[in-house]
């Protein structure tokens, strides 16, 4: 059991993760920002690497992407900055980002130093849940990490089902199949996909992302699954100055 089903087990409601780029703003601040999230009361993190081609991002993430690898923010740069991770945070630490760079980092590679440096699981939306299932599930599993698999309003319930069937900690649950930065759609569409999640009674919890972004939409988000995801509300605020004295206030606001 690693910290994320820990973290279920103990609190299965009103849950919040922030989402952060790590090394924006500034290269060497990934661990203090984590640091300081927990500090506020985020419940669990994903940190992102960045990309150059993030396609599923909004224009806040994509500069913040940009920013990293202008700073010169990698893979290698990233693992060696969390080797002191789990001496400053203890909450559940999930890293997010796209497959190419992973792939060529190495998948089993990445899945060790992920361990090794305490991540609980990983989120990589432009993963086919076939490739990972037929080439690359034994490293997430010889690992103690968590694939999370994304559900967008157009998911059938069928593969939801077997979503479910391949996860072991929680389902990322789109509120749109747009880009991230987006406000949470609350149309009667929309909240019928939120109402059929809930009924099907998935085995794993779910959370939602896309468009949460103050306590109004955390609080509808949380209405039909067991917490949601906040990403370029934060990420704007780390462009701010000073974000690191902002970061325990933005953290209440959203929570109420």
């Amino acid at each position: 059991m690693n910290r994320l089903n820990q973290l279920f087990a103990a609190k299965n409601e009103n849950l919040l993760s922030i989402y952060f780029t790590a090394g924006y703003p500034e290269l060497n601040t990934t661990v203090d920002i984590a640091e300081a999230l927990e500090k506020a009361g985020a419940d669990f993190l994903e940190i992102g690497f960045p990309y150059s081609d993030p396609v599923a991002d909004g224009p806040t993430i994509q500069h913040s992407s940009q920013t990293a690898l202008d700073n010169g923010m990698n893979l290698n740069i990233l693992f060696a900055q969390l080797k002191e991770l789990r001496s400053r945070v203890s909450i559940p630490v999930l890293l997010m980002g796209y497959v190419n760079p992973i792939v060529q980092y190495g998948v089993e590679r990445f899945c060790k130093d992920a361990a090794a440096a305490g991540v609980d699981g990983i989120i990589v939306p432009d993963l086919p849940m076939y490739e990972y299932e037929m080439l690359y599930s034994n490293y997430f599993e010889e690992n103690n990490l968590s694939n999370i698999f994304l559900v967008t309003p157009q998911t059938s319930l069928d593969r939801i089902r077997k979503i479910d069937g391949l996860s072991n900690s929680f389902i990322y649950l789109l509120s749109s199949s747009s880009i991230t930065g987006g406000k949470l759609q609350l149309n009667d569409r929309i909240e019928s996909y939120y109402s059929r999640i809930k009924a099907m009674e998935l085995n794993n919890p779910a959370i939602i992302g896309f468009g949460i972004s103050d306590h109004k939409s955390f609080s509808k988000a949380c209405e039909y699954a067991n917490g949601a995801i906040v990403g370029s509300a934060f990420v704007k605020l780390l462009g701010e100055e000073n974000y690191m004295e902002k970061i325990s206030a933005f953290i209440k606001g959203i929570k109420g």
